[in-house]
């Protein structure tokens, strides 16, 4: 993902210049890590630009902090390792808050939350979006995300198969390889409703679990990063507040994406 050169962006790094009774971060740049491979919410281009929901929040959030962002594409199996190893200053690519990952990094407080749901080709026989109505069924995820390890938690009579990139279970979802997939509903909505996407349909949307899923999808930064985590959560609310949030939100959804 893009823009200008880095330079290291710790806990030191956001200076707040008071004057003329108003507070100014001084201009700084950071590097923020994405998948660049979930839409609608982080996707590369044909000509390897970067779009999408993530994208647009984590630029209104450096204009509110006052710094230039730097984007950095990673695998999603190694987006926590890569921060922890100073690839990147935090992750914007719709990583849930859980009690696991909060063991390696710290979040901000959430910026948007949607379930997950249960998508099957249009002439699937599956009815029920129950561990029992699913029993037997080869059920797609992708691999190291609260969606994989909701299956293995409600579907144990699936066979679970773990793909590292949505785009793989999508392929083989439409080509009937498995019977079932499971992500998140925007995620599976926005594919559904492309011509890649016309052979299945939702089946159902699924209950969160708040121990498996979380409250929402946050922004990662290192242990220790608390006042990069606090500037991001400001941020967040203040965009939540001035209108930008809802001009993003609207660009790409019918519906709040920020949830409960």
């Amino acid at each position: 993902m893009r823009f200008s050169k880095y330079i290291t962006f710790g806990a030191a790094a956001l200076v707040v210049a008071v004057g003329m009774g108003a507070a100014q971060a001084q201009m700084k740049k950071i590097k923020i890590g994405t998948e660049g491979a979930y839409p609608p919410f982080n996707n590369l281009t044909s000509d390897g630009k970067l779009e999408g929901f993530d994208i647009d929040i984590a630029i209104a959030l450096c204009e509110e902090m006052k710094v230039e962002c730097e984007f950095v594409t990673n695998d999603w199996d190694g987006m926590i390792p890569s921060l922890m190893a100073g690839k990147f200053d935090a992750i914007i690519a719709s990583m849930s808050i859980t009690d696991e990952r909060l063991e390696q990094v710290d979040f901000s407080e959430k910026y948007y939350n949607t379930p997950p749901a249960i998508a099957v080709p249009k002439d699937s026989d599956i009815t029920d979006a129950t561990d029992a109505g699913l029993d037997g069924k080869v059920l797609g995820a992708q691999s190291s995300t609260t969606h994989s390890n909701y299956a293995e938690e409600k579907f144990p009579s699936t066979d679970l198969r773990l793909y590292p990139t949505p785009d793989e279970y999508k392929l083989d979802l439409a080509s009937g390889r498995i019977d079932a997939a499971i992500d998140d509903v925007v995620v599976l909505s926005d594919w559904l409703n492309s011509d890649d996407g016309a052979c299945c349909m939702i089946l159902s949307t699924l209950p969160t679990d708040l121990v498996i899923n979380g409250p929402g999808a946050g922004i990662a930064v290192r242990k220790g990063e608390e006042e990069l985590r606090d500037a991001f959560t400001q941020a967040i609310a203040a965009i939540r507040a001035n209108g930008k949030y809802e001009e993003i939100n609207d660009k790409y959804f019918e519906f709040d994406v920020y949830g409960d």
